[in-house]
C-alpha cells in the first residue's frame, strides 16, 4: 500500500483487486482488498466509476460509441468540430453535464467502451452497506469519475455517486476566521474527496479504490442524499447552452419575433 499523509488527512491507495469482469461481486473484492487496512468508523472509500461499470456489464463495442452517446443523453448542451471529429457536451440521463455522456475507452479492453453506471448513488449504497456489514464500522463511499470544467483547463475527479456521507456542507450563516458572515459558501465535500483520492490513484496506475481517513465528521447514515444532490437544478442553471448554441437559439427567436408582426399585418390586409 502507498499513501499520502497530512496533519489531518490520510489517503491510501488500495491495490490487489485485479481486473474486474461483468458479474463480479465488487463489494466483496473491495472488502478483501481493504481488510489489511482495518477499516474503521469515519473512513471514506472512493471507488472509480469504471470498475462499477465493468462489474455491472456496462460495456459496449467501440464502434457503437456515437449510438451510446445518443442513448445515454437527454439534451445536447454544446458541440465543437475539431480535426479529430466532434466533441459533444451533453446532459446525461442522470443530470450530469459532461463530454460524450461520460463514455470512455481508457482502462478497458481493446475495442470496447465503458458507459457510466446505471445509478451511481445506488451502487454506492450497495457498496457502503456491504462494507459496513463486513467491518462493523460506519464507512462512507464516493463513486468518482473524471470531468472537465467549463472555465478551466484540465480535468479532475468529482463525485457522481455517494452513500453514507454528507456530500455538501452548507456554511451559510456561519462566520469566517475574521468574524464575517458566510453567505453562499457550501463546499462540495464529496467532490473534494474524489479529487484528493485521484492524486493517489492516478489515471494510469491501475488503482480503482482509495481509502480516505480524516473526513469522519462528514460520514453519515446510508439514507443521506447522494451525489445527485450536487447536480444543479435547471432553473438555477445560468449556462444551459454553449456559446454558439445560445447565440443560434437567440438569433432564431429574434427572427420569429420579427416575423410575427409582419404575418399579423398580412392577415389584417387580407
Amino acid at each position: 500500500m502507498t499513501g499520502l499523509h497530512g496533519a489531518d488527512l490520510e489517503l491510501l491507495a488500495v491495490r490487489g483487486m485485479g481486473e474486474i469482469r461483468p458479474g463480479d461481486d465488487l463489494t466483496a473484492l473491495i472488502a478483501d482488498a481493504l481488510a489489511p487496512l482495518a477499516p474503521q468508523d469515519g473512513d471514506v472509500v472512493v471507488v472509480t466509476s469504471k470498475v462499477i461499470s465493468k462489474a455491472e456489464g456496462r460495456i459496449r463495442p467501440a464502434d457503437e460509441r456515437e449510438q451510446a452517446i445518443d442513448e445515454e443523453s437527454v439534451r445536447l448542451v454544446a458541440s465543437r468540430t475539431h480535426p479529430g471529429g466532434v466533441t459533444r457536451i451533453v446532459e446525461h440521463r442522470t443530470g450530469l453535464v459532461l463530454a460524450a455522456a461520460g463514455i470512455d475507452a481508457s482502462n478497458t479492453d481493446e475495442g470496447t467502451i465503458l458507459l457510466l453506471p446505471v445509478d451511481s448513488d445506488a451502487s454506492a449504497r450497495a457498496i457502503a452497506g456491504g462494507l459496513r456489514a463486513r467491518f462493523c464500522a460506519a464507512i462512507g463511499v464516493v463513486v468518482s469519475d473524471t470531468l472537465g470544467r467549463a472555465w478551466r483547463v484540465g480535468q479532475t475527479d468529482v463525485a457522481i455517486g455517494a452513500a453514507g456521507i454528507r456530500v455538501l456542507e452548507p456554511l451559510s450563516g456561519q462566520l469566517d476566521a475574521s468574524g464575517r458572515p458566510l453567505v453562499v459558501t457550501a463546499p462540495a465535500i464529496a467532490d473534494e474527496i474524489a479529487g484528493a483520492a485521484d492524486l493517489v490513484a492516478g489515471k494510469a496506475d491501475g488503482v480503482p479504490v482509495v481509502l480516505v481517513r480524516g473526513m469522519g465528521r462528514h460520514v453519515a447514515a446510508l439514507d443521506e442524499p447522494g451525489a445527485t444532490r450536487l447536480v444543479r437544478a435547471p432553473e438555477d442553471d445560468m449556462f444551459r447552452l454553449g456559446a454558439d448554441e445560445a447565440y443560434r437559439e437567440g438569433y432564431e427567436a429574434g427572427r420569429r419575433d420579427a416575423a410575427a408582426p409582419a404575418a399579423g399585418q398580412a392577415r389584417m390586409q387580407a
